[in-house]
């Protein structure tokens, strides 16, 4: 189980956001593995390859209205050199059709994709359609997963867990410690644009 894309550029950030909170809802039986896979690219090849079954939270531009979530299977998920339709796509269907060439594909790909709001906010968080889509991409996720025989087991409230990732890049605590837009520039360093402003004047 991966979660692909970057905290760091507002709804890119779906796919980890995403499967963050299917590890906070459910506990797996041995066998299930959910990763960050964040922007790794070729570095996931060995987790894909050595793995029956590959599911897949992105933030995937399906032209559809903001937060639309989609599912995609095997044949449906774009093969290398077709139309790219996610920020992250180039790198993981690269991941794929390498698998594919050496013999190592995964006998079946699930990926849930979120329409994104915003992709280019530096420093931005989760769009409000798309993080309204999180709770409904962790309950597909865990269908998914129980349909191939893994069913999850609901976490009990107030049971201390190990998170996913490290606890400052946790939502809450990433959405409450960054500066506000207007507080910080998000589409470059302000001193280089200062000085390019100079030298253009």
């Amino acid at each position: 189980m991966l979660g692909i894309g970057n905290l760091l550029w507002a709804d890119e950030g779906f796919g980890v956001r995403a499967v963050e909170a299917l590890h906070a809802a459910y506990r797996f039986p041995a066998g299930v593995t959910l990763q960050d896979g964040g922007t790794l690219g070729l570095m996931l090849y060995e987790p894909v390859a050595s793995a029956r079954r590959v599911l897949v939270f992105d933030a995937i531009d399906f032209g559809l209205a903001p937060g639309t979530l989609r599912v995609l299977r095997d044949g449906d998920v774009p093969a290398w050199g077709r139309t790219k339709i996610s920020p992250h796509q180039t790198g993981f269907n690269d991941v794929l059709a390498l698998a594919q060439i050496n013999g190592r594909a995964p006998d079946t790909i699930v990926v849930i994709g979120v329409q994104p709001v915003e992709l280019n906010d530096f420093g931005g968080s989760l769009r409000a359609p798309v993080r309204a889509r999180l709770s409904e991409a962790v309950r597909l996720a865990a269908d998914q997963l129980a349909a191939w025989g893994f069913p999850g087991t609901l976490r009990a409230v107030g049971v201390p867990f190990a998170p996913l990732n490290a606890d400052p890049l946790a939502l809450d605590a990433y959405e409450s410690g960054r500066p506000s837009a207007a507080e910080a520039c998000r589409d470059g360093d302000p001193r280089l644009l200062e000085r390019l402003v100079r030298d253009d004047g």
